[in-house]
């Protein structure tokens, strides 16, 4: 076998998206539940089937596009499109990725994470097809798909999910999915359907008006989580969980700049070139954690 199909292969599975994966953790990580008995191994075993789930509706979408892949001054380079995985190869890993998916998850976790599992390769591939041409519905389904890595650590040790965190959740990935998607519309103004076909049906208003609302629901939701679960001072040094709130608001804020300049592209990047996010991200990670063991 030739070494350019497996490598072709391991980028139609686009790795640079894994790094959304880590979002398995945010649940257990929520609860306090991260460093429990056996925790990080469970997850590790998350991680790895919700990146093979997202791997396969990849591979399965590059096929199914590669004519029209073929046609676009960038796209023409994926693996699929430039000849280097066959279509009906990319199919077929496609197709064993997303039936291995849940299964492994009924063997090595539990039914409720298979379910959600396969819901998301469902609702991804609908998405592909034709949920992305749909407005509003398009932005939920991306919504959902961040909300989805967010629930399956939680479901796979079992742990409850607060509905403060779920609210909080969604409306977070919401902010940034509609703050990305305003920023594209920004950015080709004119020539929108350029890149994607549905902007020219958004106008830059509705997806400003989006992004702010998503914004405002998930502070508020977050602040009251911080208030209900409680992290006073008879517990801990001090309030952390309520200060906390602080660096949240903060960070929102933060983020907010980039969406408004129509500079707000995928989420993973803007954190990792404004090192000023990046503190204060791990400002509240700390302020988290320590309400979380109670310092």
């Amino acid at each position: 076998m030739s070494v350019a199909l497996p490598v072709g292969l391991f980028w139609t599975a686009r790795p640079k998206q894994w790094v959304k994966n880590v979002l398995v953790v945010a649940a257990p990580a929520a609860a306090g539940e991260l460093f429990a008995p056996d925790a990080l191994v469970q997850l590790a075993v998350v991680f790895v089937l919700f990146t093979a789930a997202a791997s396969a509706v990849y591979l399965i979408n590059d096929a199914r596009d590669a004519e029209a892949d073929r046609a676009h001054p960038l796209k023409r380079h994926r693996p699929v499109a430039a000849g280097l995985v066959p279509v009906p190869v990319a199919y077929s890993v496609g197709g064993t990725l997303a039936v291995l998916a849940p299964a492994g998850a009924v063997v090595l976790c539990n039914a409720v994470t298979a379910a959600l599992l396969a819901a998301y390769v469902g609702m991804q591939l609908a998405y592909c097809i034709s949920l992305k041409h749909v407005l509003v519905v398009d932005l939920i389904v991306v919504t959902t798909g961040f909300l989805m890595r967010a629930m399956v650590g939680g479901l796979a040790l079992r742990i409850p999910l607060s509905r403060w965190f779920l609210i909080t959740t969604g409306f977070g990935a919401l902010f940034m999915v509609s703050a990305k998607r305003y920023s594209e519309s920004v950015q080709m103004a004119g020539r929108a359907g350029a890149t994607r076909a549905l902007l020219t049906e958004y106008t830059t208003g509705y997806l400003r008006f989006v992004w702010q609302l998503a914004a405002g629901v998930a502070v508020l939701a977050y602040c009251l989580w911080a208030m209900e679960e409680g992290g006073g001072a008879d517990s801990s040094l001090l309030p952390w969980r309520q200060l906390s709130m602080v660096a949240f608001i903060v960070a929102v804020l933060r983020y907010a700049v980039f969406a408004d300049r129509g500079t707000a592209g995928e989420p993973e990047n803007v954190v990792l070139r404004d090192r000023a996010l990046a503190v204060i991200g791990l400002v509240w990670l700390a302020m988290y954690g320590l309400a979380v063991v109670g310092w």
